[in-house]
């Protein structure tokens, strides 16, 4: 399913589900992409610089992301992975909160207690990442559900990648929204690599949509560096999900242009082979295919867009940014003591007495702890 194609066209009989999209929407969906972008390259660079310890980029999957997130209420409950900075940034993130948690300062409300962009946020009904793949998908349902049982107009969406799909959790989660009838809205990145595995040496069958028909789910396949087409058919689930009381699965075809971490070396394994004739690598096809590129083109068709626009906002998206990092590197390391905070609402007696043996070893050897002097509650 697709509205736009690679040139910013609207395909024949798109104008049927054609999300509506006025000048300052589309521009906010725009710069959200753009802002994704920027972020990426400085904090991927900032690991290399070692100022950082981890990261992943969105590179190629912005509109996965942005378009998802864009599609629903705030309210909806949100389970990520990893790849969902986009949401954040639509939910009111700032780079500055996303800064914080990576430097795991004291700002972080996780108190740099979680993986880099394992994020959330209950205010904004985004539920903390999870590095045990797959665990998310159970969770979504259970969320969907007790929004059912309590008869809120509310969903839950979740992310997954195609990898992830292979984790038995997934199976499990579809089959539970399935029979109970959950609003929860699965959506699957398929970006053709989990890690170094290529899709065509994970599956044999057709994608993952295939799986969600199997259980008994609305499923769509989109083409997923559409944005307007992943807006639209976002929204088509959530209506599904709770006017008809069914699951859905929607498998967003996108491709992951960059590595799948900091910790990776795509070389050693990404094709360079490219899908058509006139193209060096599969990396510049997809490149010239990005959602960036595509969402542009078709607002280059409306007026709202041209060049000038996309390098004042890139250059303001960088400065931000890099203010942003230096600020949360800035900052304070987390307190000590909440390395026991979090866990119960009032501390048990084993906690008790680790947290006062924890704080006797610092004083007992304070000048091997001397960054950490003063840093309890």
């Amino acid at each position: 399913f697709r509205l736009i194609d690679d040139l910013g066209r609207p395909v024949q009989g798109s104008e049927v589900a054609m999300p509506s999209l006025d000048q300052d929407y589309a521009l906010a969906l725009m710069h959200t992409m753009l802002r994704v972008s920027e972020f990426d390259k400085i904090y991927n660079d900032a690991q290399r610089q070692g100022r950082i310890s981890f990261y992943l980029t969105s590179r190629g999957e912005e509109a996965c992301s942005v378009g998802s997130a864009a599609a629903l209420p705030l309210t909806d409950w949100m389970l990520p992975q990893y790849r969902e900075l986009g949401a954040y940034l639509w939910r009111g993130f700032t780079f500055q909160h996303v800064a914080d948690q990576l430097c795991a300062n004291d700002s972080d409300p996780a108190h740099g207690r979680q993986l880099p962009l394992h994020i959330g946020s209950r205010e904004k009904h985004i539920l903390y990442v999870k590095s045990t793949l797959g665990t998310q998908c159970p969770q979504a349902a259970g969320a969907a559900y007790a929004s059912k049982f309590a008869r809120r107009d509310q969903a839950a969406i979740c992310y997954f990648g195609e990898g992830c799909a292979s984790e038995g959790d997934v199976s499990s989660a579809l089959n539970i929204a399935a029979v109970h009838g959950c609003p929860a809205i699965f959506f699957c990145r398929n970006n053709g690599y989990a890690i170094s595995t290529n899709v065509r040496d994970q599956y044999a069958s057709d994608g993952i949509a295939p799986r969600g028909l199997a259980f008994g789910l609305p499923t769509i396949r989109v083409d997923g560096n559409d944005l307007l087409a992943v807006i639209a058919a976002t929204r088509r689930a959530r209506e599904i999900a709770l006017e008809e009381g069914k699951a859905c699965l929607i498998e967003a075809m996108t491709y992951r242009i960059g590595a799948h971490s900091t910790s990776d070396d795509d070389s050693k394994y990404r094709t360079s082979e490219a899908p058509e004739a006139g193209w060096d690598s599969e990396r510049a096809y997809w490149e010239a295919r990005s959602p960036i590129i595509r969402f542009g083109r078709y607002l280059q068709r409306l007026g709202w867009w041209d060049v000038p626009m996309e390098e004042q906002l890139r250059k303001a998206a960088r400065l931000e940014a890099i203010q942003a990092l230096n600020t949360g590197q800035a900052a304070g390391k987390p307190k000590v003591d909440t390395l026991f905070t979090d866990v119960y609402d009032e501390l048990s007696w084993p906690l008790v007495q680790q947290r006062a043996a924890l704080k006797q070893h610092m004083e007992a050897y304070e000048t091997h702890y001397a960054e950490y002097q003063g840093r309890w509650h």
